[in-house]
């Protein structure tokens, strides 16, 4: 295909990866295991609290055989929970509670956040995992946060709209598809939204595919996913993220 010649390639990101949340990713998982197509899983840690993946064997045996098939585990915050309180202002309301109540590295400060990124990464490590990436929740990670990822054995760090190469210092302008799918004007939206997105980022070298747990519970988000991958496998090479920045670099 010409596209593939060009060099054209595209992710798919699972998001909130967790114990909680792998069942109802099986079907769509076991689509791309038909399909060929490599994922990247964001996993995290202790999801809302509910007990750190060491009281969840299976879970982590799954994971393991993630791996062993091409997958790429990224760590994805800590908790997956903001339980800061609030600062007062507009803003911080708007960020914190409308568009996410899952903000967990927005407001962290360094110590804190280098702290919980050590943490995480120490727990993948016990299990053998060497993670590449991290990814904040809802993508919010804030200045200070940020400061906390330098020294750490991380490849790379994304933002909706980019992925960072944190080797190089490289920023890669990267479109992220993404649905809001808890209320039907919102699914709506989503799809007429990201379905433009692929008109428009036709030619980006590289697109993500960036899916929820709650994407799974809904016809209409589970059919835009299936048509996007396969229309994207006509014209795209399936990589994980850290398989395209080797390449990119």
């Amino acid at each position: 295909m010409p596209d593939r010649e060009a060099g054209r390639a595209f992710c798919v990101v699972l998001h909130d990866v967790a114990p909680q949340t792998w069942d109802a990713y099986r079907p769509f998982v076991a689509l791309t295991d038909r399909l060929g197509v490599p994922l990247t899983l964001l996993v995290v840690p202790d999801f809302h609290h509910a007990g750190d993946l060491r009281r969840h064997p299976r879970f982590v045996a799954a994971m393991d055989a993630r791996l062993a098939r091409g997958d790429e585990l990224a760590l994805h915050g800590y908790f997956h929970a903001d339980d800061l309180p609030l600062r007062g202002d507009p803003w911080d309301f708007l960020m914190r509670r409308v568009y996410t109540h899952e903000a967990e590295f927005y407001r962290l400060d360094t110590s804190a956040a280098r702290e919980r990124l050590q943490r995480g990464l120490d727990l993948f490590a016990g299990f053998g995992w060497r993670p590449a990436g991290f990814v904040a929740p809802a993508w919010l990670l804030g200045e200070a946060a940020s400061a906390a990822l330098t020294g750490l054995p991380l490849r790379y760090t994304s933002t909706r709209r980019a992925l960072l190469d944190l080797r190089h210092g490289r920023v890669h302008p990267v479109p992220s598809l993404v649905w809001s799918a808890r209320s039907h004007w919102r699914r709506a939206l989503s799809r007429l939204v990201n379905s433009a997105a692929l008109r428009i980022q036709g030619a980006a070298p590289l697109l993500r595919l960036g899916l929820h747990p709650v994407d799974m519970q809904h016809a209409s988000a589970r059919r835009f996913w299936t048509a996007t991958l396969n229309h994207l496998l006509t014209c795209r090479t399936a990589l994980t993220k850290s398989t395209w920045l080797d390449r990119a670099v």
